[in-house]
């Protein structure tokens, strides 16, 4: 099981579709990403540039400079949006409770036997990992 990860400021609808764009292609430029993006709506350069300004000041892109132009990428995996969106449902639908979660998961989904398997592994391996904690 991996270490809890620090906790990164959220991103908004427009900061998540651009982290997708820079997961998928490694590396891009703010005209590659307007490029991209402009195929959905309009939007102007400085939109962009200010977005991707944002996403590095909140510690989920970095750049590079090439001449002129900046290059950037990601600076957390894909996994870290993935922990922002959990912890966001966890606080905001189901009242702080991940117990909730996992009821809602079973209830609503359900889990194949192997998953199973690999969830109770999981689970078997933070609780030997981890000092016990009292409620």
């Amino acid at each position: 099981m991996t270490a809890k990860r620090p906790t990164l400021p959220g991103l908004s609808q427009s900061q998540r579709e651009i982290m997708e764009i820079v997961w998928d292609r490694g590396e891009v430029s703010a005209i590659e990403v307007r490029d991209i993006l402009s195929k959905k709506r309009d939007l102007a350069k400085n939109t962009v540039r200010t977005l991707l300004d944002r996403m590095e000041e909140k510690g989920w892109l970095k750049h590079r400079e090439d001449g002129r132009t900046y290059l950037y990428s990601a600076a957390q995996p894909r996994e870290a949006s993935i922990g922002q969106k959990v912890l966001e449902v966890v606080e905001h639908v189901c009242g702080g409770s991940p117990e909730e979660l996992v009821t809602a998961l079973l209830d609503y989904r359900g889990l194949s036997p192997q998953e199973l398997k690999r969830i109770r592994t999981m689970l078997d391996e933070a609780k030997a990992t981890r000092p016990p904690q009292s409620r």
